[in-house]
């Protein structure tokens, strides 16, 4: 394997300058994601999730964005997952957008509250049939003896629901994280990248480069 040390790629795929900024960084946002549906990144959605316990033990997940409006960014989970536990207990979350193809990153920092039951089941029935049976079958983040046990799991789901509608369960439904600070990251070379932070203030967004 090559020397961890020397693993270095050289990033001059493009700058960010205040003048190329919206406004509003969830419409700056949008844009971003728009152009990484475009260069086909791979699942431009996924984003990295990071809660924190009631005492402050870390951890982080990758998981995908199902929506992102005017109050913040959306996705979906067991609410009894690791994650979803802690998310309960300490309502605060960051997120790390990676579109390494492009040279850039979002950061997301926010509160995070529950979606209304109706949103949730929205989404839910939207999702294919397989992927709601999996809904009701894992008990995430809790251990399992085999995979024997999750397929068995899986056979009395689908037994259950057999010529029925499957409906969300309560223990499965999304979160909103409303950002107080929104940074964009763009790769520039020597590292010296462009790092453009906007913070929500009582009167909108105000925003600052960062040293990177």
């Amino acid at each position: 394997m090559k020397n961890l040390h020397h693993m270095r790629q050289e990033y001059e795929g493009g700058f960010l300058d205040e003048s190329q900024m919206a406004a509003d960084p969830l419409e700056m946002f949008h844009r971003w994601l728009s152009e990484a549906v475009r260069a086909g990144v791979t699942e431009p959605n996924a984003m990295t999730l990071a809660t924190a316990s009631p005492e402050g033990r870390p951890s982080a997940r990758v998981v995908l964005l199902k929506e992102v409006n005017a109050q913040g960014f959306v996705f979906f989970t067991n609410y009894l997952s690791r994650k979803g536990r802690e998310l309960l207990a300490n309502p605060h979350a960051a997120l790390v957008f990676d579109w390494h193809v492009m040279e850039r990153q979002v950061r997301i920092e926010g509160r995070v509250e529950r979606v209304t039951a109706e949103e949730s089941d929205a989404y839910f029935l939207s999702r294919p049939e397989a992927a709601r049976i999996g809904a009701w079958t894992s008990p995430q983040s809790k251990i399992v003896k085999n995979r024997a046990e999750l397929d068995a799991l899986q056979q009395e789901v689908e037994r259950k629901f057999a010529d029925k509608g499957i409906h969300r369960p309560d223990h499965w439904g999304g979160f909103l994280i409303r950002p107080d600070v929104i940074e964009f990251w763009q790769g520039r070379p020597n590292r010296l990248h462009d790092r453009i932070a906007c913070y929500r203030t009582e009167e909108g967004w105000s925003m600052h480069r960062l040293a990177p």
